[in-house]
């Protein structure tokens, strides 16, 4: 049986199980949420029962979901030109319109675009073209990268490699050698600095990394923006402008991950205009499409895409490469965000939900802290609010899962915190009901982490 239209919910989760490897969940777990439709924030599964989506999806349903318009987009490139290839000197109009879009909206001299299918794919284009940059030049020892603990940056060697969770390297070693992970800029976790400034420890631990190494070793330094899954960390506001000091001193690139950061999230285009700092790359995708068609793009600055694009050019590319479909939707996506305002109601409409964030859970003695940047935000939970430790999770009943199947509202745990990353579209009645379902869980939640019935 293969057709899924006419079968019924128990017997999609039967076939969901039997043929489908899930990512992080084990062969024994046999719950299976299977949506079928969605509209704005909602979702409904194959049961019927709706769900309000504060997670928008995996950081990137910035336009929500369901939109007519951008389907017709696709409908309409797929039966003018579905797919050529963009290597070599082949090109599509779309891909070109959208290359000269992004270079309009990123910061000066981030005018060159190298197009892939998502972030794993585009972090491994990012190290590479660090790495080559280098060895066009001559400096054939620049091949560190340095990163930080509890980055995320996919699951591609070199990504993964850069990675800063141990669940992501073990069973997979050994890793790509040459990176070296540094503290993060994590200010609620004073603990992680010894009293001193977060920023002077970070700076100083920076400075004397890059000595042990070699400064004529490092290829590049790659950074979350704002640290996404290791718990929406937001580092102190003079955190990058004085690590892109450091790095242009010793001639080391800056590599600027924005999957989850770009196009609206934190209520600028790039969270690279948020900071005021101009990096060398930054990688894209998630938000560039919200997720109707997989689709990335790095923001090269001029003087690394001169280097590459010397002699040979630059040797790796993917199938998609600058896929017309992809770029077409990609396009409408960037209008939508655009005509309907979605960059200034990121800010305002993520200062609400912070707002009903603070009221509900506020005075919870087991919220430590609530912070956000526009539509990125956390809720950490801690066992004592006076020692900060993080709160005890139970693996077969977490706060987010509970949080689900009781209101349906989807939030996301990641390092002892709740995360929020809604469609940017969010009303502020949705705020609310994100909010109270938090506090409707969370009150019943005690400091070992157990969490009493309803």
């Amino acid at each position: 049986m293969s057709r899924t239209a006419d079968q019924t919910a128990d017997q999609l989760a039967a076939l969901d199980r039997a043929h489908i490897i899930h990512p992080y969940l084990p062969g024994s777990a046999t719950e299976r949420v299977v949506m079928t439709e969605g509209s704005g924030c909602r979702l409904t599964d194959s049961e019927g029962r709706s769900y309000l989506d504060a997670t928008g999806g995996l950081w990137l349903a910035q336009v929500g979901h369901g939109r007519e318009d951008l389907a017709d987009v696709a409908h309409e490139q797929m039966k003018k030109l579905e797919y050529f290839t963009s290597f070599w000197e082949f090109s599509n109009d779309r891909a070109i319109e959208l290359a000269a879009r992004l270079a309009e909206l990123a910061p000066d001299p981030l005018n060159h675009v190298y197009f892939t299918s998502g972030g794993s794919e585009g972090n491994e284009a990012a190290i590479k073209m660090a790495r080559y940059y280098h060895h066009r030049r001559g400096d054939t020892d620049r091949t560190w990268i340095l990163a930080r603990d509890k980055a995320y940056h996919g699951i591609g060697y070199g990504g993964g490699s850069a990675t800063g969770f141990p669940l992501y390297h073990e069973g997979f070693a050994p890793m790509m050698p040459h990176v070296s992970h540094l503290t993060p800029p994590w200010p609620y976790r004073t603990d992680l600095y010894g009293g001193e400034d977060p920023t002077d420890f970070l700076i100083r631990e920076l400075e004397e990394r890059i000595a042990e190494i070699g400064a004529k070793n490092i290829a590049a330094m790659i950074g979350e923006p704002i640290m996404g899954v290791g718990g929406m960390l937001v580092p102190p506001a003079d955190y990058w402008p004085r690590v892109r000091e450091v790095l242009d001193r010793h001639g080391i690139l800056l590599i600027f991950d924005e999957v989850v950061t770009a196009y609206g999230r934190v209520g600028e285009w790039f969270a690279a205009q948020y900071f005021g700092v101009t990096p060398d790359i930054i990688v894209t995708a998630k938000g560039i499409t919200s997720g109707y068609v997989p689709l990335g793009a790095l923001m090269v600055a001029d003087q690394v895409a001169e280097v590459l694009l010397r002699d040979h050019g630059f040797p790796m590319g993917y199938t998609y490469n600058g896929h017309p479909v992809a770029t077409a939707v990609a396009l409408a996506n960037l209008d939508v965000i655009e005509k309907e305002g979605l960059l200034g109601r990121a800010k305002t409409i993520g200062a609400t939900l912070h707002g009903e964030l603070q009221s509900q859970l506020g005075d919870l003695p087991i919220v430590g802290e609530i912070r956000s940047v526009g539509m990125m935000l956390a809720v950490e939970l801690v066992a004592d609010r006076a020692t900060r430790a993080p709160l005890p999770l139970n693996p077969d009943r977490m706060p987010h899962d509970v949080i689900r199947r009781e209101t349906g509202v989807i939030v996301r745990d990641s390092a002892h915190s709740l995360v929020l990353s809604p469609p940017l579209i969010m009303t502020e009645t949705e705020t609310k009901k994100v909010a109270s379902a938090l506090r409707g869980v969370l009150e019943r939640t005690d400091a070992s982490g157990e969490i009493r019935e309803a």
